[in-house]
């Protein structure tokens, strides 16, 4: 079982007031269970005047920095993102900069799989599409070839773990 995605959302009047008042939400709710939890929190602050909130803490967003002051949509949607794609799904917003949309692409367009090694993919990719003779299969190196096919630019990597790696295509 994938970790929860959540959110930290704090009361910005208390935390303006030296006080600590916030609300852990999960950021995979429904949109408007998030904001009705959020609106909960804030007419439970003891300042009279609570309207403003800010994200000041998230966990489960597989290495995605989110930003403090993200729109809850947003938040909710990259959440949605990663729940969906639980070992790459961070790390490929990384790669492309927070766009989701071109990260949603690469997920359902250019993704080859997972894979031990990159060599493993070289060795499945050589052997799906070339007819190699029994007696020249030893000689093969496929852990240069898997480096060469990364370093020409035609893939990218995510190394999720140990012989865990996730390949897609760099269209």
């Amino acid at each position: 079982m994938s970790e929860e995605i959540r959110i930290y959302v704090a009361d910005l009047a208390a935390y303006n007031n030296g006080k600590l008042h916030g609300v852990w939400i999960n950021a995979c709710d429904d949109l408007d269970a998030i904001k009705a939890k959020i609106n909960e929190m804030l007419s439970a602050s003891h300042e009279g005047f609570a309207e403003e909130y800010a994200i000041h803490d998230y966990e489960g967003f597989g290495g995605y920095a989110l930003n403090e002051y993200e729109g809850i949509e947003t938040a909710h949607d990259i959440a949605c993102f990663i729940a969906e794609y639980p070992g790459f799904g961070g790390e490929l917003l990384n790669n492309f900069g927070g766009n989701l949309e071109d990260a949603r692409i690469a997920a359902e367009e250019n993704y080859c799989g997972c894979y031990k090694s990159l060599a493993d993919y070289a060795q499945e990719l050589t052997e799906e599409t070339t007819q190699i003779p029994e007696n020249l299969s030893y000689y093969i190196d496929y852990e240069r070839m898997g480096r060469d096919i990364e370093m020409s630019g035609d893939i990218f990597t995510i190394k999720a773990g140990y012989e865990t790696v996730h390949i897609f295509w760099n269209h």
